[in-house]
């Protein structure tokens, strides 16, 4: 059976019943209605010959647009072959006053009657809603009179719901009586399945029939064509994919029957369809996930056909009846959300494939001007006029410009880079211009590629605008610039703004001087000349390098070793509390950040990285943005928190092919080497060449994390190459404090390993020379432990001890005061607030090994066993395997501590846990425990993996069913 007339059975079945009732003397109307494409004239044929096949006369006419200014133009087509005809006809219309009985009405039924004395008649129209109207007429008043003749009138007629309503049928002034009515359903979704497999003739995969499915929309004109289009493409063994355009059928007969269907809905029609499939189109090139927050199609009912109508210039009214009627046609199919979209984009595409370009953006246009006026989003707003013509009014501007703001607030960049892109079509004075521009270059630069946007950004510069505007504009080029290796150019561009522009503003004056001081760390030499002038100005005035001025001043104590942390935190707080310029207070927050991180104020300073990226807009290129991103980083490294400084995928590959490491990844390569992920360290390590690199503070980082890798794979000659290549960059910044990188400690452990104490020694007391000066617990722990195992002998226990103790302060969250009894006088410790394992962990190993060497194996045994302990709840792999290792080298065998469940819950974990368990918040514990609250966090989150519960509210049960099933919590000892 043919594709159209499949499932006709029944309306086939029907005309011959009716045909059996005509040859019998009692003809009738039967009217075949249906949309275009299902088949009406395929069917109306098979009735035929149905008929002719039984013995009846069949008289036919096909009725046409062209035919309509012709009266009975389709009676003649019914009648011209018969005998008698031209009399019948006449050759001019019957004169005025003519009696109906004598006219050309009356002569063509008794001519009709002749026929039907020989011999039963069918008589066959299609498409009678295209026929002249004498020719209805005189067909309707042929229905009422055939009920008593052997005459059967089958007749096919569109029937569908078009935007421009349409004639009355030709049986609306008809008794149903007369008429038997079949309405013609598109095809199932089986049988088209089914046809297009026997089309094929060979096996096709499942996906390939039911991508054909759709794209056939249950019409079976459309299916037809689209199996004459690809019926040669599919193979048994590689069937092609359909596409999504129609240039890729050949040879094209499905988009010439989709522009049939189109031509026969009226031009009307026509034009919101093409409305629907350029939405349609703009939602597939967002992706499902954007579409709604960017096309502002779909979600709004009604408001969304009134788009479709002023898209196309319709009656509103009537476009949500269209939407119904194409969806239950399949043609139109519920998309997420319950917009209405094409069955597949290949109808969609042919819809759009006649309509221009300049067409296109028109109907964009409006829909933009009619989603303004019903008080859309800005974002589907602009997402129509990403794809209209420029507009060249204001309000096109500040919607695009608004759209960008929103989509930089979500964190969505290519959104926020193709509203900026294309604001500047629109025409805007030169001062916002250069504000767009500004934003833009920043965008692309941090995006696209490392030297995208420096071209928007420089012609930023070039135009006229506000001072703050032009100022933004430098320290965003300045940034890119720096970034890339050209410090130097990038504080030209600043001084040049200082020195031409900004006049009578000494803030932005401030301002300027300040990026430029922070900039030239990117460049040694150039740091050195501008912190000189940066400390000789505040010496004679320290209003004229204002606020941030001077914690740029205080930072820079704290690297060059000429500060304590306790004075700098003292100055910081200062300086915090005096009012800060807009423009200058991220510069303010940023260094203070950096200064409480290493001060091991590290809720401070998360405090002030949250305060500083709040005021910052992240799509203006600024320095202390990313330097603030990287305090973040720094907290969470100095916390032991790897899992976090790992959760970033990205983190752990060369980012946007940038030829330099980030800092991020320098910490990353720390987490790896602690969790005991070392092949994967060395793959990112081997992911940069590092020959001729940009310097940067973020090279010295990694190469600082590049020899932690070396030394823990067995590699200390290497190791050392890069602690030594770490600390010749840093010294030619002036930076020779610890609190960065400590460089000197980890040479001398490598010297240690490679038998060399003399120069293992020198760089130890160096760095505990530099630790007292900037005197916290975590800094002296580290050298205090590094000279002890250097030094050796009862000298080295006393050293380890004393770091242990140190330590143990900070790590436990003892209350901070001075720290005589753990430094033996050597001064007084600044008082930290935050957690130590990472450096009580290997002091702890430390000195369990010295006390082994001094035959105290006891106290060693519960050194190494406190410090595997502390490692197995930081995640510390390396480091747990190191404790346990001593304790074998000991002559001990690691604890029995159990690694899950309650009986693993330390003392402090426990009596932690079950105050949570009794609903207090953190707060409440800390306070009460006299612990700082990120303490008692990293002892929440150790109960939760030992116990294997992941919700606060499980915690109740998982101690009280623990605890009945284990025995008291401790190690077996040896």
């Amino acid at each position: 059976m043919s594709v159209a007339l499949r499932e006709r059975r029944e309306e086939l079945e029907l005309v011959a019943a009716e045909a059996e009732r005509a040859r019998a003397g009692a003809g009738r109307l039967v009217l075949l209605r249906g949309a275009t494409g299902t088949g009406r004239t395929a069917l109306l044929e098979a009735a035929a010959e149905q008929a002719e096949a039984a013995g009846m006369r069949v008289l036919r006419a096909r009725c046409s647009p062209d035919h309509t200014s012709v009266p009975f133009g389709a009676v003649f087509q019914l009648l011209a072959h018969g005998p008698g005809f031209d009399s019948a006809a006449g050759e001019e219309p019957d004169p005025p006053g003519t009696p109906p009985h004598r006219g050309r009405p009356a002569r063509l039924w008794r001519l009709l009657r002749s026929y039907a004395a020989d011999v039963p008649l069918l008589v066959a129209v299609d498409d009678v809603h295209l026929a002249d109207e004498s020719s209805r007429r005189w067909l309707v008043e042929a229905v009422r009179r055939i009920d008593r003749l052997p005459v059967l009138m089958v007749v096919t007629e569109r029937s569908q719901y078009d935007i421009d309503p349409p004639a009355d049928g030709l049986v609306h002034a008809l008794s149903p009586a007369l008429v038997r009515t079949r309405t013609l359903a598109p095809l199932s979704a089986d049988s088209a399945a089914e046809l297009v497999r026997s089309a094929l003739g060979r096996p096709v995969p499942a996906e390939w029939v039911d991508d054909c499915v759709r794209a056939g929309a249950g019409s079976p004109l459309l299916l037809r064509a689209l199996l004459d289009d690809v019926g040669g493409t599919a193979t048994e063994d590689a069937p092609a994919a359909l596409p999504d355009n129609c240039a890729a059928l050949y040879p094209g007969s499905y988009a010439a029957a989709v522009s049939w269907w189109l031509d026969s809905a009226g031009p009307t029609t026509t034009e919101v369809a093409r409305a629907l499939a350029a939405l349609d189109d703009e939602e597939e090139e967002d992706g499902e996930e954007a579409e709604d927050s960017v096309s502002g199609w779909g979600g709004h009912g009604d408001a969304d056909a009134g788009l479709l109508a002023r898209m196309a210039g319709a009656d509103p009214a009537r476009v949500p009846g269209w939407l119904t009627a194409m969806t239950g046609l399949g043609l139109l199919r519920p998309g997420p959300g319950g917009r209405p979209r094409y069955a597949h984009p290949l109808l969609r595409d042919a819809v759009l494939s006649s309509w221009s370009g300049a067409l296109r953006q028109a109907a964009h246009h409006r829909a933009a001007e009619a989603m303004l006026r019903r008080g859309d989003r800005a974002e589907a707003v602009a997402g129509q006029l990403l794809r209209s013509a420029p507009v060249g009014e204001a309000w096109a501007t500040g919607v695009l410009l608004d759209a960008a703001d929103l989509a930089v607030r979500d964190d969505r960049s290519d959104d926020a880079l193709a509203f900026l892109r294309r604001a500047l079509d629109e025409p805007m004075p030169d001062a916002r211009r250069s504000v767009v521009l500004t934003e833009l270059g920043s965008l692309e630069y941090a995006t696209v590629r490392s030297t995208a946007g420096i071209p928007r950004l420089a012609e930023a510069m070039r135009l006229p605008g506000l001072p703050r505007d032009r100022v933004r504009a430098a320290v965003a080029l300045g940034t890119a610039l720096a970034r890339r290796g050209e410090a130097r150019t990038a504080i030209d561009v600043l001084r040049g703004l200082e020195n031409e522009h900004l006049t009578g503003h000494p803030d932005l004056v401030r301002t300027v001087q300040t990026a430029s001081a922070l900039l030239s760390d990117h460049d040694p030499g150039t740091r050195r000349e501008v912190y000189r002038w940066l400390r000789e100005t505040a010496e004679r005035s320290p209003r004229l390098v204002g606020t941030a001025g001077q914690a740029l001043l205080v930072r820079y104590e704290a690297t060059a070793g000429l500060t304590s942390a306790a004075s700098a935190m003292r100055r910081i707080r200062a300086l915090l509390a005096r009012p800060a310029d807009p423009l200058a207070e991220g510069f303010l927050l940023g260094t203070a950040a950096a200064v409480a991180q290493w001060a091991d104020q590290l809720d401070e300073a998360e405090r002030l990285v949250r305060r500083g990226l709040a005021g910052q807009r992240p799509s203006l290129l600024h320095p202390m943005h990313l330097a603030l991103q990287n305090v973040r980083v720094d907290i969470a490294a100095a916390r032991g928190a790897y899992a976090e400084l790992l959760a970033d995928p990205g983190v752990l590959s060369p980012l946007g092919g940038r030829p330099d490491p980030a800092n991020a990844q320098a910490h990353a390569l720390i987490a790896l080497v602690e969790t005991g992920r070392t092949e994967e360290a060395a793959a990112l390590a081997d992911g940069f060449d590092l020959q001729n690199p940009y310097d940067s503070w973020e090279l010295n980082r990694f190469l600082y994390a590049r020899g932690v890798l070396r030394a823990a794979t067995g590699d200390p000659a290497g190791a050392l190459g890069d602690f030594l290549e770490c600390g010749r960059h840093q010294s030619a910044r002036d930076v020779v404090s610890p609190v960065v990188t400590p460089w000197r400690t980890a040479s001398a452990e490598c010297h240690l390993a490679l038998g060399r104490p003399r120069q293992a020694l020198t760089l130890a007391e160096e760095e505990l020379r530099l630790a007292t000066v900037w005197n916290t617990p975590r800094v002296l722990g580290r050298a205090l432990r590094v000279l002890g195992t250097a030094t050796g002998g009862r000298r080295g226990l006393e050293l380890t001890d004393r770091a242990v103790r140190l330590l143990r302060q900070g790590s436990d969250g003892a209350s901070r005061g001075t720290a005589e009894a753990a430094s033996d006088g050597d001064g007084t410790v600044a008082p930290g607030g935050e957690p130590v394992d990472t450096e009580l962990i290997p002091a702890l190993i430390a000195q369990g090994r010295r006390l082994t060497a001094a035959g105290e194996r006891t106290r060693a045994r519960e050194a190494l066993r406190e410090a595997a302990e502390r490692a197995e709840r930081l995640g510390a792999v390396r480091l747990r395997a190191t404790a346990e290792a001593a304790l074998r080298e000991g002559g001990a065998r690691r604890a029995a501590t159990a690694r899950t469940g309650s009986g693993s819950l330390t003392a402090s974990e426990r009596r932690i846990a079950e105050l949570a368990a009794q609903s207090r918040t953190n707060m409440e514990i800390a306070e009460l425990l006299h612990l700082a609250r990120r303490t008692v966090e990293t002892h929440l989150t150790s109960a939760y993996r030992k116990l294997g519960i992941r919700r606060r509210a499980e915690l109740g049960a998982a101690l009280t069913d623990a605890g009945s099933r284990s025995g008291p919590s401790g190690a077996t000892r040896t």
